[in-house]
C-alpha cells in the first residue's frame, strides 16, 4: 500500500523537472496575449523560428507543440515577452466588461436612435453542421487577434426578414443599422471592427472587405446585375444615384470606378486611412473559374470561404490575379520609414528588397509585341527568337512508339503549384537592365541572354556529375515551348541557360541585358502561398507527410470531402498562376493602338523579366526530372502540357511506372506528395483512347496531356 503513491509521484516529479528545465509553455491565451502586446504577427514569429504560420496557429490553439530547439526557442520568446508585457499591464476582466451575452438568448432590441458608437449587436453563430473543422479555428481568427479587428477580415451583407445582417468569419453574424450605401461604409469603418493586420513590418493594414448579396444590392439601390454596356465599361455609370450619394457624403472611387471589385475611400490623412473595398459576386467578381460555385453560396458559407483565404492568403483585393500580384507588393512594400534624424523625425524611404515606388523599363527583347519600346519597327514584322523573349510554359507532344502502344494505359502526373515551386529560392532583378555586349556568362545575374544553344545534344548529357546516354528523339528540348530544337541564337532567361551549363554545354553569350541590383523577390510570396495551400489541403485530409499509397488514397475525391474548402484551394492556384501573369499584363482595350503605353505599364510590378525568369525555371525543373526518369528507368514521356506529364505504363497508378524502392523516390526525379514541386495523379486512361483520339482527328501529336484527366475532346479542342 505504501508502494501505491510512487508512480503518482514520479509524474509529479517528472512534471516538476519540466517546468525547472522550462519544457512547460504558458497557457494558450497568455502566448496570445504576449504575441499581440507585441505587435507581432503570427507570420513574424513563424519566420523568426523557422517554421510554417500554421505551427504558430497550431501552438496558440493548443493543437500541438514546439518540440526540441523549436522549444527552447519559443519559450525564450515567450519568456522575454513576458518581461517586457507583464501581465498585470494587461487590461483585465472586470465587472466594467460587457457580460457574454446567452447565445440561445434573443439579442436586445436596439434603442430608438443608435449611437455611432454603439458596438454591434452579436447574432448566434450559424455555422453548417460538418464544419467545425480546422479551418473554423483560422475563419475565426481570420482577422488576427488586433482588437481593432476581431470581429475578421470581412463581411458578406445580406437582408432577412427585412433586417440587414453582415455575416463575419467563425460564424459571427452583425445587425446593420446602415440605412444608405454612405452610412453601409461608415458603419464598417465606425463600428464593424473589420479588417486585417499587416502582413510584413514596412507594410499596411488590409482594408475591411463588404462582400454585397443580391438582396443587399436591391436595399442599397444598386444594380443586381449588370447590363451588356456595363459589363463591357466594368462599372456602373458615374451618374448612377449610388454613386453620387458617395458623392455627397465626400467619398470617393478609383479610376476603374464601381464595378465588381470596387475601392471607396477618403483620401488619407497622416497615417489614418479610410477606405473600404466592395465585392459583388452577382456582378461576376467571383470568377468561377477559380472561385467555382462560391458566388451562388449563402452568406454564411460565402464568409467561411473568403474568410479561410484571407486569413491564409490575404483579404482579396481583386480578382486571384490581382490579389496575388497585391501580396507581392503587400509582403515588400515599396518604402519603409527611415531612423529618425537629428529632429526625432521619420521620412519615407526605399525599402531594400523591394521593386520600388517607380517602373522601371524592360529591355526591348523583353518587351511584349505593341509595347513603346519597339514603336519603330515595321507595322506588320513578326520577330523571331533572336529578337524576342519567349519563356512560356510546354505544349508538346510526339508520336507514341511501338514499344508504348503495346502497353494498356496512359498516366499522367501532375506537378503541385509548380510556378509556385519556380519562384522558390529564385534571384530575380529588382531595378533596369544593363545592356551587356559579349559577356560572360554568370548564372548568379538574372536578365535576358542571346545565345545559340543549337549544339546541346540531348542523347549525351550530364545528369549530376556523370554523362548519360539518352534517346534524344524522345524528349522535347527543355529551351522552348513547344520542344523544338533550336536553331540558332535565340533569347533566354538565366535559369535556362543555365541549365544548358548543367548538361554539360558550353555556352557564348552573345548579347544581354542583366540586372545588377536583384535578390529572392518572391521568396515570402512562396512561403505564404505553400503555407495556404498545405493547411487547407491538410484541412481536407491530405496530409505532407502520407506514403505515396495513402496519399494518392487521400487524394481520390479530397474535393467531395469538403467542397467550401475545396473552392480554397481552387483560389489559392489561381492566385499563383494569376500573380504570375499580371506580371506581364497586356493592353485591356481602353482605346489602346500598338506603340502607345497602357495602364500597367505604370506599375514598378509591371516587370515581365520576372514573368520570364518563374516560367524558364518551372519548365527546366520539369525537364531536369524528366532526364533524370528517362536516365534510370528509359522510360519517355508521351506528351507535356504546363506542369503535366503523360507516361505509358502497364497499370493505372503512378506507382506503377515512379520507380520507388522501399518507399523511397529516384533522387531528382518525380516525388509523390503535396508540397509544391511533388507530383499528384492527374487522370489515367487507356493507350486505345489516345490513340483513337489521334486516329480521329488524324493529328499523330495531339496533346493528350490536355485530356488526360476525363478524356473528354471535342472538334473545336482538336482545332478541326
Amino acid at each position: 500500500m505504501t508502494d501505491q503513491p510512487q508512480p503518482l509521484f514520479s509524474a509529479v516529479d517528472a512534471l516538476l523537472a519540466a517546468v525547472d528545465g522550462g519544457g512547460v509553455l504558458p497557457a494558450l491565451d497568455e502566448r496570445v496575449r504576449l504575441r499581440e502586446a507585441a505587435g507581432l504577427t503570427q507570420a513574424a514569429v513563424a519566420q523568426a523560428l523557422g517554421v510554417r504560420v500554421a505551427s504558430i496557429e497550431a501552438w496558440e490553439a493548443g493543437r500541438a507543440e514546439p518540440k526540441a530547439e523549436r522549444l527552447e526557442a519559443y519559450r525564450r520568446l515567450l519568456e522575454g515577452l513576458s518581461r517586457r508585457f507583464p501581465a498585470s499591464a494587461a487590461p483585465s476582466a472586470s465587472s466594467e466588461a460587457p457580460p457574454r451575452p446567452d447565445p440561445g438568448a434573443a439579442p436586445p432590441s436596439a434603442p430608438a436612435a443608435p449611437s455611432r458608437q454603439a458596438a454591434p449587436v452579436r447574432q448566434p453563430a450559424r455555422r453548417p453542421e460538418g464544419k467545425q473543422s480546422a479551418a473554423c479555428l483560422h475563419t475565426a481568427a481570420a482577422g488576427g487577434t488586433d482588437p481593432r479587428f476581431e470581429n475578421g477580415p470581412l463581411a458578406v451583407v445580406d437582408v432577412e426578414d427585412g433586417q440587414v445582417r453582415a455575416y463575419c468569419t467563425g460564424g459571427l453574424v452583425l445587425d446593420v443599422p446602415a440605412k444608405s450605401l454612405a452610412a453601409l461604409v461608415d458603419w464598417t469603418l465606425v463600428e464593424a471592427k473589420l479588417g486585417q493586420p499587416k502582413l510584413s513590418g514596412p507594410g499596411k493594414e488590409a482594408d475591411p472587405l463588404l462582400v454585397l448579396t443580391q438582396a443587399a444590392l436591391e436595399r442599397y439601390g444598386l444594380p443586381v446585375t449588370l447590363t451588356d454596356e456595363e459589363r463591357l465599361a466594368g462599372r456602373i455609370p458615374e451618374g448612377h444615384k449610388a454613386v453620387k450619394q458617395l458623392a455627397r457624403a465626400h467619398w470617393k472611387l478609383t479610376k476603374r470606378g464601381f464595378g465588381p471589385w470596387a475601392r471607396i475611400y477618403r483620401p488619407a490623412t497622416g497615417s489614418e486611412r479610410a477606405c473600404v473595398q466592395v465585392c459583388i459576386p452577382s456582378w461576376n467578381a467571383l470568377d468561377a473559374r477559380h472561385w467555382g460555385e462560391a458566388g451562388q453560396l449563402p452568406p454564411a458559407e460565402l464568409a467561411r470561404v473568403l474568410g479561410v483565404y484571407a486569413s491564409r492568403v490575404m483579404t482579396p483585393r481583386g480578382s486571384t490575379a490581382v490579389t496575388g500580384l497585391e501580396l507581392m507588393t503587400v509582403l515588400h512594400p515599396p518604402t519603409r520609414a527611415s531612423r529618425p534624424d537629428a529632429d526625432g523625425k521619420r521620412h519615407s524611404e526605399h525599402n531594400p528588397g523591394s521593386l520600388g515606388q517607380n517602373p522601371v523599363d524592360c529591355a526591348p527583347c523583353e518587351a511584349p509585341d505593341g509595347h513603346p519600346l519597339l514603336a519603330d519597327l515595321p507595322r506588320f514584322h513578326v520577330r523571331g527568337p533572336a529578337e524576342k523573349l519567349f519563356e512560356e510554359a510546354y505544349d508538346w507532344a510526339r508520336p507514341m512508339t511501338d514499344d508504348e502502344c503495346m502497353l494498356r494505359h496512359l498516366v499522367g502526373i501532375d506537378v503541385n503549384m509548380a510556378f509556385a515551386a519556380g519562384a522558390n529560392g529564385l534571384t530575380v532583378g529588382l531595378g533596369a537592365p544593363t545592356r551587356l555586349e559579349r559577356p560572360v556568362f554568370d548564372a548568379k545575374l538574372p536578365g535576358s541572354w542571346l545565345v545559340d544553344l543549337s549544339h546541346v545534344d540531348l542523347s549525351r548529357v550530364k545528369a549530376g556529375k556523370e554523362w548519360v546516354e539518352l534517346d534524344g528523339s524522345l524528349l522535347p528540348s527543355p529551351f522552348t515551348p513547344k520542344g523544338e530544337h533550336p536553331e540558332g541564337p535565340a533569347w533566354y532567361a538565366t535559369p535556362t541557360v543555365a541549365y544548358a551549363v548543367e548538361l554539360g554545354y558550353e555556352v557564348r553569350p552573345i548579347e544581354a541585358y542583366v540586372r545588377h541590383e536583384s535578390g529572392r523577390y518572391l521568396d515570402g510570396w512562396y512561403q505564404r502561398l505553400r503555407d495556404a495551400y498545405l493547411a487547407t489541403m491538410a484541412d481536407l485530409g491530405v496530409d505532407a507527410d502520407l506514403t505515396p499509397e495513402d496519399f494518392l488514397t487521400a487524394m481520390d475525391g479530397y474535393q467531395d470531402r469538403d467542397p467550401e474548402l475545396a473552392i480554397v484551394v481552387s483560389a489559392i492556384k489561381a492566385t499563383v498562376k494569376g500573380g504570375l501573369g499580371k506580371l506581364r499584363e497586356r493592353p485591356r482595350g481602353e482605346g489602346w493602338k500598338p506603340g502607345q503605353p497602357w495602364r500597367a505599364l505604370s506599375r514598378p510590378t509591371w516587370r515581365p523579366d520576372i514573368r520570364a525568369a518563374v516560367i524558364s525555371r518551372t519548365r527546366t525543373n520539369l525537364h531536369r526530372k524528366i532526364v533524370k526518369h528517362a536516365a534510370f528507368t528509359g522510360q519517355y514521356p508521351v506528351a507535356i502540357l504546363s506542369d503535366c506529364v503523360v507516361y505509358a505504363a502497364n497499370g493505372p497508378s503512378p506507382l506503377d511506372f515512379l520507380p520507388y524502392r522501399e518507399g523511397k523516390p529516384l533522387p531528382g526525379g518525380f516525388k509523390l506528395g503535396i508540397n509544391p514541386g511533388l507530383v499528384k495523379h492527374e487522370g489515367t486512361q487507356s493507350v486505345l483512347w489516345g490513340e483513337e483520339v489521334r486516329e480521329r482527328f488524324n493529328a499523330p501529336e495531339l496533346n493528350l496531356a490536355r485530356y488526360i484527366k476525363d478524356g473528354t475532346v471535342t472538334d473545336a479542342d482538336s482545332g478541326e
